[in-house]
This record gives structure tokens, C-alpha cells and sequence, in this order.
């Protein structure tokens, strides 16, 4: 698996343990790392990177998800999915040089190891009509 890749498995899964947990952002993170010590520098800066990113936009993430996500509020996600999608939808905002597409492909690669099968069709189709919207705002 590569570095990037691992980065984004990492920052769902601390956008997961925080979605379940009441802690803070922080509180979740130092938990998390504290648990890893088998993680190269690059790999955990990513990641950080992309769950900073998560939690300090997560209204506006939420909003967009819930925008695109027709039929769906962000409750009645499974934990794992909605987690995922704020993963990507905050590496799209946060790493705009990044091509959407590698974003969407990256997320529903992590998707086939944690989410159900049926997820990943919903999944791509939410994170493509988002991807499109953030490419419209930055055109604007």
C-alpha cells in the first residue's frame, strides 16, 4: 500500500474513532498516534494533514455531503461511509493540486477494505458531483 493511501486509511479511521467518541479533534488524535508508533513521518503528516482539515471545515464538509448525497442526512450514514466521504471531501479542499479524480479513486479503494460493497457506487457518485461543485467554486 502506498504512503498516500495509508494516509488517507489513517485519517478515516480518526474521523471514525472521533464520530463515535466523544472527545476533541485533539483528544482523538493524540489517542490515535499514541496507539501507532509503526508510522513513517510522511505517512502521519498526510494524515494529519487531511484530518485537521476534516475537523476545522467539518460544517461545511457536512454541508456539501449532505447537498450532493440526495436522500442521505449525514445520521443515517453508515459511520464508516460518511467518515470516508469527509476524508475526501476534505483532502479535495485542502489539497486542491491533487486531482479530484486520484481523491475519489484513492477513497473508494479504502472503501473496498471498510465499507460494505453497495457502498461504493453511492460513494463515487457523492464524492464525483462534490468534486464537480469545488471545481465550479474555484472557476467561479
Amino acid at each position: 500500500m502506498g504512503t498516500r493511501r495509508k494516509s488517507r486509511e489513517l485519517a478515516m479511521q480518526m474521523l471514525f474513532q472521533g464520530d463515535l467518541g466523544k472527545h476533541t479533534p485533539e483528544q482523538v488524535a493524540k489517542l490515535f498516534w499514541d496507539s501507532r508508533d509503526d508510522v513513517d513521518d510522511d505517512t502521519r503528516a498526510f494524515a494529519e494533514d487531511i484530518y485537521r482539515v476534516a475537523t476545522t471545515k467539518q460544517p461545511e464538509i457536512d454541508k456539501l455531503i449532505e447537498a450532493h448525497a440526495q436522500n442521505w442526512r449525514l445520521e443515517r450514514m453508515a459511520v464508516v461511509d460518511r467518515n470516508l466521504l469527509r476524508a475526501a471531501v476534505a483532502e479535495m479542499m485542502g489539497s486542491p493540486n491533487t486531482p479530484a479524480a486520484i481523491v475519489i479513486n484513492e477513497s473508494l479503494e479504502v472503501a473496498r477494505r471498510y465499507a460494505a460493497p453497495e457502498s461504493i457506487h453511492f460513494l463515487n457518485g457523492v464524492l464525483d458531483a462534490i468534486a464537480r461543485d469545488l471545481l465550479k467554486q474555484r472557476l467561479g
